[in-house]
């Protein structure tokens, strides 16, 4: 599976990239027959409706050249948004001090969820901290990140 979606990064991040955006991230959700690709775009000024627009055309053009994905699929492009996901150690470095939420791959303590504040890196570790403990999760064991938004009231 990292294969896969190793060739779609390779396949996608040079279109976003040469429109002037930074490839966030990627999700290929397989339901059944049908499947989802959903591409997060980044630029320091900001993503607008348009620019999902421009992306996904340029995307779809290759994509319908390459073929990476058998069967049918649907294409979404969007800025990773607050609740933004976090897929790599350099994501995880840029919000380190922010509330993440994380999900483990197997079990640890009993349980796979765990919230906290995103202490930093070490190596190929994450650092988080909650309830007055600071827990190390190697990268390759979270199964899913998001940044989880703090509204000042």
């Amino acid at each position: 599976m990292a294969t896969k979606h190793a060739a779609l990064h390779a396949l996608i991040e040079p279109v976003v990239a040469a429109m002037g955006f930074e490839l966030w991230g990627i999700d290929h959700i397989s339901q059944g027959k049908h499947s989802r690709l959903v591409i997060y775009i980044e630029r320091e000024s900001g993503v607008s409706v348009e620019d999902c627009a421009d992306i996904s055309r340029q995307v779809s053009a290759v994509m319908d050249v390459e073929d990476p994905i058998p069967g049918e699929y649907r294409l979404e492009v969007s800025s990773p948004g607050m609740a933004r996901p976090l897929y790599s150690l350099d994501h995880f470095i840029r919000y380190q001090g922010h509330q993440v939420a994380l999900k483990l791959r197997v079990a640890f303590d009993g349980r796979r969820k765990y919230q906290g504040l995103l202490a930093g890196v070490e190596g190929d570790e994450v650092l988080l901290q909650l309830e007055g403990e600071e827990y190390c999760f190697p990268i390759e064991s979270i199964d899913s990140a998001h940044v989880v938004p703090q509204f000042d009231e």
